[in-house]
């Protein structure tokens, strides 16, 4: 649906909820699919979201709760009655029910746990971490036996349940339950009807444990080109089913998070207008304290040679220029390697090679700049000393910064951190603070002050 229509919507919406016409309001949001159904359903403000939600159908409010931010879906959940969030529940897929009970209070989970039809497809989902191959399956799903006949298998798929997630893959068990293959439906359809499954089936089928990492899981599924991954416990035993869908979820978080480590702030785990401004501060504030005091590096530097910025007072003028240079150079490093990292074009073992990469590159981009940089220097009446000193002082900087944003990153890595939280401000105080301590080593030698 089009923008322009998706704000008349919204605005019927509005209209019909103004005169407490309720069924009229959920008439018309009960008509749109489940992305555009929970767009407007947030474009709402919180009392129109209160008053429009119990009169929601079950289905309709589950579809809603599997779109939303996990958070605000349990907000919402905790405006209702236990009866009403039972209902949903028993409507959701499994995966995303564990989900949403694990963010409501305790008390509330046990009670909908009880009240619900099927509480064994959803307990063993909350055992594991949400960031987990375990927190993100789904425990429905359809098996197959390698005896098992194609026309079988197809006629077994018919009376499956239609609003399942995933009937594109299906996977192989034995007697023990444990993954043997996996067949695709486009092979059970093309194959002759009385052809056993176990004759048809890729017996090679990849598959996670429970407690692999979320990304980790994401990225076998997109350099595969998987629709889903079959998960199974320490004994081999198939026990859920991780879908692409859900994977697009983690993508978009994981990089949201690191954009937001990126720019210096923890991750926000709702979206921005949505996270109260007491949250938000508390999230930033610990990055500016500790970016303020590694900022006082640089005043101390130049305090060190205070009686050299005195002795030649132009040194001063080129300060932000060279700072802002080996900033921007190491952050433009920084950048490359983290998302290298992450589509593990490198590791963390190829630190040495990726650092006389970068080197070599620096170099180039040192040079370039050096020469701007005495052209600049030569234009302000400075003497040609200084010139140089300015070139030079790029040249080393520019190095400097690339090398360190090339390791900084990996070695982040290889100890279990991650690799943006080195970069974007970080990287800039750290380079502004060793770029003036080169600065002013070099002018010593060049001036001789």
């Amino acid at each position: 649906m089009e923008t322009q229509s998706l704000e008349m919507v919204l605005n019927e919406i509005r209209t019909a909820l103004e005169r407490d016409d309720y069924p009229a309001a959920t008439k018309v949001l009960e008509g749109l699919l489940a992305p555009d159904k929970a767009e407007l359903f947030l474009e709402l403000n919180e009392e129109e979201q209160s008053s429009l939600l119990p009169n929601l159908t079950p289905e309709h409010s589950a579809e809603i709760f599997e779109e939303i931010d996990d958070q605000r879906a349990a907000e919402l959940a905790q405006i209702l009655t236990d009866d009403a969030v039972i209902k949903i529940v028993d409507e959701m897929d499994p995966d995303e029910a564990a989900d949403l009970l694990g963010d409501i209070p305790p008390e509330m989970a046990q009670t909908v746990l009880e009240g619900i039809e099927a509480p064994e497809d959803i307990l063993p989902l909350m055992i594991y971490p949400d960031d987990s191959a375990g927190g993100l399956m789904t425990s429905e799903f359809l098996v197959l036996r390698r005896n098992t006949s194609a026309q079988d298998a197809i006629e077994a798929i018919r009376h499956w349940s239609p609003d399942s997630e995933m009937i594109y893959y299906l996977f192989v068990v034995d007697r023990d339950k444990k993954l043997c293959g996996v067949v695709s439906l486009r092979e059970l359809i093309t194959a002759s009807p009385k052809s056993k499954v176990g004759e048809i089936m890729n017996p090679d089928a990849l598959s996670v444990s429970l407690e692999t990492h979320q990304e980790e899981v994401a990225r076998l599924l997109a350099h595969y080109d998987f629709l889903a991954l079959p998960v199974v416990n320490s004994e081999g035993v198939l026990v859920g089913v991780v879908t692409v869908d859900d994977v697009i979820d983690v993508l978009e978080e994981e990089s949201t998070e690191d954009i937001q480590r990126f720019g210096g702030t923890e991750p926000l785990h709702r979206p921005y207008l949505d996270t109260p401004v007491l949250e938000m501060a508390r999230k930033r504030i610990g990055w500016l304290f500790l970016l303020f005091i590694t900022a006082t590096l640089t005043g101390s530097v130049m305090r060190l040679f205070e009686d050299e910025l005195q002795a030649v007072i132009a040194l001063a003028i080129f300060v932000p220029l060279l700072i802002g240079t080996g900033g921007n150079a190491g952050s433009q490093t920084t950048a490359i390697i983290i998302r290298s990292l992450a589509t593990e074009d490198i590791t963390a073992r190829e630190a040495l090679r990726v650092w006389w990469h970068e080197a070599r590159v620096g170099l180039l981009l040192g040079l370039g700049m050096s020469i701007a940089a005495y052209v600049r220097a030569i234009t302000w009446d400075t003497s040609t000393s200084l010139a140089i000193t300015v070139a030079i002082s790029t040249l080393g900087i520019v190095l400097w910064a690339t090398g360190v944003g090339s390791l900084l990153p990996l070695l982040a890595a290889r100890f279990g951190i991650d690799p943006a939280l080195v970069s974007g401000p970080v990287m800039s105080t750290l380079v502004d603070a060793t770029g003036l301590l080169i600065y002013f080593t070099i002018a010593g030698y060049i001036i001789g002050i």
